[in-house]
């Protein structure tokens, strides 16, 4: 399996990488200049616990019923902002890893509630590129800024460490 996270395989998952992203990104934008009320979808999800063999678990439909219902607003701002975003940032390759455990989690949520669609393939798609590693990044933004940003908390670090030598000395 060390084959998959090797840097030879970089170029597949970069492919895959972008590709998730523009899928996140086309749905998001869609939203955003389309307008967007998840209210009938979050009604639909409620109605679809319901007999024998409900879609959606009546633990699921209670949370959609008492948490997200009386926030349709915050859900419909969240929602396309968080499909672009989550867009941006996987064909950027920045944040690749809070980006694709926010679209996992966001396709997660839209399976509870019934929907098949593609997001099996988009959740799929973002476990393995979480399994893949540092290499689904490898050609991305990450590849610069997460050492950039540890470069940074080290120094910081440091100097807090080397402050607080100077004020226990005084």
């Amino acid at each position: 399996m060390a084959w998959l996270r090797g840097t030879k395989m970089a170029i597949v998952w970069t492919v895959l990488r972008i590709w998730l992203g523009i899928q996140w990104f086309e749905a998001g934008i869609g939203k955003i200049t389309g307008g967007f009320d998840a209210t009938g979808y979050v009604q639909g999800a409620i109605a679809k616990a319901g007999g024998d063999h409900p879609a959606v678990q009546g633990w699921y439909a209670a949370f959609l019923k008492h948490a997200l219902l009386p926030n349709a607003d915050l859900i419909n701002f969240l929602v396309p902002w968080g499909e672009t975003l989550v867009g941006i940032a996987l064909v950027a390759g920045l944040a690749t890893l809070p980006a694709l455990l926010a679209g996992a989690f966001m396709n997660l949520n839209f399976m509870l509630s019934g929907t098949t669609s593609t997001n099996p393939i988009l959740y799929t798609a973002a476990m393995v590129l979480m399994a893949a590693g540092a290499v689904a990044w490898f050609y991305g933004a990450d590849r610069f800024a997460i050492p950039s940003i540890k470069n940074y908390l080290k120094r910081t670090k440091g100097l807090k460490k080397t402050n607080q030598k100077h004020a226990a000395a005084h």
